[in-house]
């Protein structure tokens, strides 16, 4: 005997379907409590109260040398050219020589005191809101690659959610015009769109790409974004091809990449009004302009990005990620250090103090999370006459804002800076803490995927709660 057709299957297979998207519409708003139906970036509760309610992470693409920044090791001057007391790491990715001591000075900052390079004069003169981890450990990933995606995404070997796409999946996003989750000139080498991707989440709480690391800021624009000369029509238009894709969605299953389509058609819709007005960065004023370098070099161009990145966190995004990236952008210094980090140094360090101190100004400070990471630190001993190796065994970070205690530093590393010393912080580690600010559980931060429950930190971590207030 033929097995009779559902209600529900003759509403979708009887007059075109019409039915079925009527009894869709009144399902739905039978659905509802006080409002519409909640989507995907709605605003969600935390697990416990949160001191952030935004992140803006600032990523230093090739690895910033920590012996030459935040960790001042006054051994490398004195035994400069000397050979290495004991045993380089295993795991290497080129060889190296004898020590190199540091070309730049230490100087003590603010009322507590701490060394910075003078490399960061500005970024020293906000270390009092700042707390500085002296002791990250990248474990083993020794190449870009797998570190990039080791800081974004939790793991260098598999394709996993970024950081950014775990919080927006956590927390939504309070404004429903922009997009949750911003990338500001990410590179597309060395893991590419994984490092802000969504991987096994739905695509909705992807970051969306503003540019890349190979082209002028001020060239970025957001693609497919112009507002047709009839808006009521273009409103018609998305009405029946999101009546169309539902129609199929019902009669398909689950889908999320469908899913994320149709929600991306509405949300490009609506950013047509709003985007442009917060992205516009020509609003701001002559001093504001002046106070991030925007207009001058060489800090134009992160000035721009990080203008950008206030701008949004104030209208509502949730995330923003501002990258420093290859190939325009560089911190890689095998060789030609002086250079090198003297070049990016002042390309950034105006701008980030800018930031922070606009932040603050503006009472956002205190509740926004700032991030200063690079996938790695470099060695204290030379490759070639004059550079560092990739070093991810010990390196340093920084947090500020959103719940984070200032003036402090946390951990240590070796008189030379190869080996953590005191107070390891991992990975997962690292992940937790700014989920713990964001009132985030990195333990109940799971999602379903292949028959287990994955989560952002895996099966480690631990909250580093000595930098938290």
């Amino acid at each position: 005997m033929t097995n009779p057709l559902t209600r529900r299957q003759v509403l979708q297979r009887s007059a075109l379907g019409f039915g079925s998207l009527a009894l869709a519409d009144l399902l739905s708003e039978n659905s509802r409590a006080d409002g519409p139906v909640a989507g995907p970036l709605a605003v969600k509760r935390p697990h416990f109260p949160a001191t952030a309610k935004r992140v803006v992470f600032l990523f230093m693409h090739g690895g910033v040398s920590h012996v030459d920044s935040f960790d001042p090791k006054p051994k490398l001057i004195e035994m400069n050219g000397q050979p290495l007391p004991f045993a380089k790491p295993k795991f290497e990715f080129g060889g190296t020589g004898n020590l190199l001591a540091s070309p730049w000075k230490f100087q003590k900052y603010g009322q507590s005191g701490i060394e910075v390079s003078d490399l960061f004069p500005h970024i020293g003169g906000c270390i009092d809101d700042i707390a500085v981890i002296r002791s990250m450990n990248g474990a083993d990933f020794v190449s870009h690659g797998p570190a990039l995606l080791n800081i974004n995404t939790g793991s260098g070997v598999f394709a996993r959610p970024c950081l950014g796409a775990w919080t927006l999946y956590g927390l939504g996003s309070e404004n429903q015009n922009l997009p949750g989750f911003l990338s500001l000139s990410p590179s597309l080498y060395h893991g590419g769109a994984q490092n802000y991707g969504s991987s096994f989440l739905p695509a909705t709480f992807q970051g969306t790409r503003l540019g890349d690391g190979g082209t002028h800021f001020k060239e970025a624009k957001l693609s497919s974004l112009s507002p047709g000369e009839k808006p009521e029509l273009q409103r018609l238009q998305l009405d029946l091809l999101k009546r169309r894709n539902e129609r199929h969605l019902a009669s398909q299953g689950p889908d999320s990449a469908l899913e994320a389509r149709i929600d991306s058609f509405e949300l490009a819709f609506r950013m047509q009004a709003e985007a442009p007005e917060v992205m516009d960065i020509s609003r701001e004023t002559a001093e504001t302009h002046a106070a991030y370098g925007i207009g001058v070099e060489p800090t134009d161009e992160f000035g721009r990005q990080c203008l950008l990145a206030r701008r949004c966190l104030e209208a509502g995004v949730r995330f923003v990620q501002v990258n420093f990236s290859y190939p325009r952008n560089y911190w890689d210094a095998h060789g030609d250090l002086r250079n090198n980090h003297t070049t990016n140094a002042a390309r950034v360090d105006l701008p980030i103090a800018a930031l922070l101190k606009d932040l603050k100004a503006r009472s956002l400070l205190s509740d926004t999370l700032v991030i200063f990471g690079t996938e790695f630190g470099r060695t204290p001993a030379a490759q070639g006459s004059d550079g560092r190796d990739h070093h991810p065994h010990a390196f340093s970070v920084w947090l500020a804002g959103g719940g984070i205690r200032g003036g402090v530093t946390y951990g240590q590393t070796d008189e030379f800076g190869y080996y953590v010393t005191e107070n390891k912080v991992t990975m997962p580690d690292f992940h937790a803490t700014i989920l713990h600010t964001l009132g985030l559980d990195h333990e109940k931060l799971t999602f379903r995927h292949a028959g287990r429950d994955y989560r952002l930190t895996d099966v480690h971590g631990h909250v580093v709660k000595e930098i938290l207030l």
